[in-house]
């Protein structure tokens, strides 16, 4: 059997704890909307035919394969990650760039943009212009922070 996605969607989080990164992290998948899923990371392919819709609210404990970007940072970091993609010109599919630093959204943001020209330089193909969705957090002293944005795929062919 072979699991080819046909819809996806871009969520985000951050999210500040006392207590661990860890529980940052679930606190910022939490606030995503995917912290109630097994995710399972993938790589950077958009499948053909496969389209953006919005957030979809997903069972509890699915397996739910996704591109994830995270960060984590503790006492005045300032941390970000993120998540760009495009779709080939040609109608071919489209691919996805994550990303993550010390540092703000805009250096990110930029990063991400890199990462996909690249991505089609290294094809010889044209890439339509990205959608970028990325998160930045600063890091209270004495605390712990973490920034998500994740690309979920959704649905699948029959």
């Amino acid at each position: 059997m072979q699991l080819v996605p046909n819809e996806f969607f871009v969520t985000s989080g951050s999210a500040i704890s006392p207590v661990s990164d860890l529980n940052a992290f679930d606190l910022a998948l939490h606030r995503a909307g995917v912290a109630e899923q097994n995710l399972v990371a993938v790589s950077s392919v958009i499948p053909d035919g496969a389209v953006a819709v919005g957030y979809r609210e997903l069972p509890m404990g699915a397996v739910t394969h996704c591109v994830l970007a995270q960060m984590r940072g503790k006492d005045g970091d300032t941390i970000s990650s993120g998540i760009a993609y495009a779709y080939r010109e040609d109608g071919h599919g489209g691919y996805v760039a994550e990303g993550h630093m010390f540092g703000c959204k805009e250096e990110l943001d930029r990063e991400l943009r890199r990462k996909i020209d690249e991505m089609a330089r290294m094809r010889g193909i044209v890439l339509s212009e990205p959608t970028i969705v990325s998160e930045e957090v600063k890091v209270p002293s004495g605390q712990y922070g973490c920034t998500v944005a994740s690309l979920v795929f959704c649905g699948y062919r029959d």
